[in-house]
């Protein structure tokens, strides 16, 4: 049986459909904000393997709520992946490109040295480098640009707004490769379940879709998939502020987990085909 933290988020609910017996717990039945919690729940049910796809993403609200978010992100994750370490079974945890500065144009090896821009990184990585510390078999999963046809993300944004208006502005100088949610959740399982017979294999990944392209670009796709007549201006960062800074390069180095675990990155054009498939069958 395999374990999963998290319901509704976008990851957990492609999770849901991939994995109809296995365990989810909500955060009514796992509270996050109580790591100690967290760990009893693992400890109790003994599972195969765990995949914690729970995690505080509000990246602007964590910049005010920096001590909620570093429970959620960083101590609930790292006592999970202890309690996972006492058993000896696989922990699978979900990162993020926002552990790194974003500078340059070269895509992020999983090996570059972190430098988050705000409190939504640091507190990621807080919980990577607990996950590291605690002994066992384990994945982290780095990813960027998540979306589905479940829950909040840009797709689902664009769609609604190129709906309502003839324009939009969008920043064109922010580059990264959007992941559909159903290929992570894809990678969180085949990664586990490699671990089980292969503990040698853990370590930190990347996967993130391809081609690589800017969020104007990505809006430009979505809006000529979906036969939106919608113009898109480019935008610089500068002129769209936000509460957290978020990285202009977020392009991620994935060879290693294709020449470890055959997982290649998923391109996210067939993604996006995917999702509108799927929203048109709940419209």
């Amino acid at each position: 049986m395999i374990l999963v933290f998290g319901t509704t988020g976008q990851v957990a609910t492609e999770l849901r459909a991939l994995l109809p017996e296995a365990v989810f717990l909500g955060r009514d039945e796992a509270d996050l904000t109580d790591p100690a919690h967290c760990a009893q729940k693992i400890a109790a049910l003994k599972p195969e393997a765990v995949i914690n796809a729970a995690a505080y993403t509000a990246v602007d609200k964590a910049e005010t709520d920096e001590d909620a978010a570093a429970l959620v992100n960083g101590a609930a994750p790292t006592e999970m992946a202890k309690a996972c370490a006492a058993l000896g079974i696989p922990f699978v945890h979900i990162s993020t490109d926002y552990v790194f500065d974003g500078s340059g144009e070269t895509p992020f090896a999983p090996d570059h040295p972190t430098a988050p821009l705000g409190a939504y990184g640091r507190t990621k990585l807080l919980g990577e480098n607990g996950i590291r510390a605690a002994g066992g078999p384990f994945a982290i999963l780095r990813t960027s640009w998540v979306f589905s046809a479940h829950g909040n993300n840009f797709v689902k944004t664009m769609l609604r707004l190129g709906a309502e208006r003839d324009t939009l502005t969008i920043v064109a100088d922010q580059i990264g490769g959007p992941t559909p949610a159903r290929a992570i959740a894809n990678a969180c399982v085949d990664i586990a379940n490699r671990l089980k017979t292969e503990p040698n294999t853990a370590g930190t990944y990347h996967f993130s879709g391809a081609p690589d392209v800017s969020w104007a670009d990505f809006a430009r796709a979505i809006f000529k998939k979906a036969g939106i007549t919608c113009a898109v201006e480019d935008i610089p960062t500068s002129a769209y502020p936000t509460p957290a800074q978020r990285p202009a390069n977020s392009r991620m180095e994935c060879h290693t987990l294709d020449a470890t675990f055959g997982i290649h990155r998923p391109d996210w054009k067939a993604g996006l085909a995917d999702v509108l498939k799927d929203l048109e069958k709940t419209t």
